[in-house]
């Protein structure tokens, strides 16, 4: 079989932090290749040198046989490879159709672009993912994390590369979205094209790799030929170096009887995403909030918030009415969000781990004349670096230095330092290797446990049904149901979700509703 690029002894260092050490590898033409490994293992270090963003510190790089030397992105084009990051790169004041079209824009015959023909083709490459909810005249900036994803991997496609590199291309997306993407993906490799695939859903993995390579510490553990062969158990060993179990969640709320209520929301409406939504959030309670990408969960969390402008809405906290019109209101009556999109929504990236940790609860630090003493932040962020875990070398290390996971634990050691009762998760789990997970689900299960009331939206069924005492139902921006744990299922959860389904008219509420 053709290789189409080796990787020869690769090593980078970022000053004294070694990223890879002697790590080959090697792709071959009309394979899927997946890359797997906890956060920090070295897999997008890796990607990114393939993809020409940065050259290796030493060992070969070959395309085709043929010693490159790749200064950038373009050249990378140039050589037949395109990359899809795990951050998004598209324009957000831009169309789908003219960020799909980036650099390569089309002209008619009097040089003016022509829209029009880029909207035709945007639509053609839309339609091969499958992807009808979104238009070629939308602009990015008023489509969603995941759509914005299938945006990034038809704009890949539309190069018709040799090796397409996807690097986390399912996390943000639904369970049907995946199953069109990985349908795509095996279009492309039946065309001859070569994929590496980097993902911590190890179900993918098993699912549709020819090869599977393990990284830890910046070091190749080892290539599996047979992917047939391992089990996801063996691939997680593989990943942590270590037998590991992810634990579920074992008390699950039974009698609402004597819990207080700690959120009551009536009749939520946000024009164009939410319609009339009510339900009630109780103490200590875990309330999972899923559905199919753009049917208003996110927004839903957004219109409590502040952050979102409501139509309607009357919002309860202890019973007692109170007015959320921004997020300085939530804040202010006990509530903190760790919002989908950590890159955007959530670190500040150019500040170090403590100044990110600090910063809800900055005014409480400060003295009568609004001056914050350096050791306070510094006492703050060390404390919740060890009760989380983080893995930073110290508090002043900037936070876009971490790897994913470790950056999710500070962003909800910043609300947790803010002492809330309420808590929005909205996918915390996304971009984060298995080790990490079990180390977040754990923390969640302890929250609720002392008291805190959270808010759990998830696309991974595995987190709603092994984590949430009660689940709510989201379909084109109306509750469909609330499902106590209890009765439960992924098929139960799922046919809330489908047009015309026994749910549509019978809205369970489950306990406590």
């Amino acid at each position: 079989m053709n290789i189409i690029c080796s990787l020869n002894h690769i090593s980078k260092h970022f000053g004294g932090v070694k990223a890879l050490q002697d790590v080959s590898l090697d792709i071959r033409q009309g394979e899927i290749h997946a890359v797997i490994g906890e956060n920090g293992a070295g897999k997008s270090t890796l990607m990114n040198i393939l993809d020409g963003v940065f050259p290796p510190s030493s060992g070969d790089y070959l395309i085709e046989g043929k010693p490159v030397l790749l200064h950038s992105p373009l050249e990378a084009r140039s050589h037949g490879i395109a990359m899809v990051h795990q951050e998004l790169s598209l324009a957000p004041a831009l169309t789908v159709a003219e960020n799909i079209h980036a650099g390569r824009l089309i002209h008619n015959r009097a040089g003016i672009t022509n829209r029009p023909a880029m909207n035709r083709n945007a639509r053609k490459l839309l339609d091969k993912l499958n992807v009808s909810a979104i238009r070629p005249t939308d602009l990015i900036r008023d489509i969603n994390v995941s759509q914005r994803q299938l945006v990034e991997i038809a704009k890949a496609i539309a190069e018709e590369p040799k090796l397409l590199i996807l690097d986390e291309p399912t996390a943000a997306l639904t369970k049907g979205e995946i199953t069109e993407v990985l349908k795509i993906m095996r279009g492309l490799r039946k065309d001859g094209v070569s994929i590496l695939f980097i993902t911590h859903k190890l179900e993918e993995v098993k699912e549709i790799a020819d090869r599977i390579t393990v990284l830890k510490d910046g070091q190749k553990v080892i290539t599996l030929e047979n992917t047939g062969d391992v089990s996801l158990q063996q691939l997680i060993s593989y990943m942590v170096g270590r037998d590991f179990k992810l634990e579920e969640r074992s008390i699950f709320i039974k009698d609402y009887e004597t819990r207080k209520k700690a959120l009551e929301v009536r009749h939520l409406t946000v024009k164009n995403y939410v319609n009339d939504v009510s339900f009630t959030l109780y103490e200590g309670e875990i309330l999972g909030l899923t559905g199919l990408v753009g049917a208003g969960r996110s927004e839903l969390l957004h219109g409590i918030y502040g952050s979102l402008p409501r139509v309607s809405a009357e919002i309860l906290i202890d019973g007692k009415p109170v007015n959320i019109r921004r997020p300085e209101d939530a804040i202010r009556h006990g509530i903190g969000f760790v919002a989908e999109d950590r890159k955007t929504q959530g670190i500040y990236p150019n500040m170090s781990v403590d100044d990110n940790i600090t910063s809800v609860h900055i005014k409480a630090l400060a003295n009568r004349l609004g001056i914050i003493h350096p050791s306070q932040s510094r006492s703050l962020g060390r404390q919740y670096c060890e009760l989380l875990s983080i893995k930073t070398p110290s508090g002043k290390q900037l936070i876009s230095n971490l790897s994913g996971g470790n950056q999710q634990k500070c962003i909800i050691a910043r609300w947790l330092a803010n002492n809330p009762r309420i808590l929005f998760l909205d996918e915390p789990t996304h971009g984060i290797d298995i080790g990490t997970k079990s180390e977040i689900y754990k923390l969640i299960g302890s929250l609720a446990a002392q008291g805190y009331s959270i808010i759990l939206l998830s696309s991974e069924m595995y987190e709603v049904l092994g984590l949430c005492d009660r689940i709510m139902v989201m379909h084109h921006g109306q509750l469909r149901g609330i499902l106590d744990h209890s009765e439960a299922s992924e098929i139960r959860i799922m046919s809330y979700t489908l047009e015309g389904s026994y749910a549509k008219n019978s809205q369970h509420t489950g306990n406590g509703d």
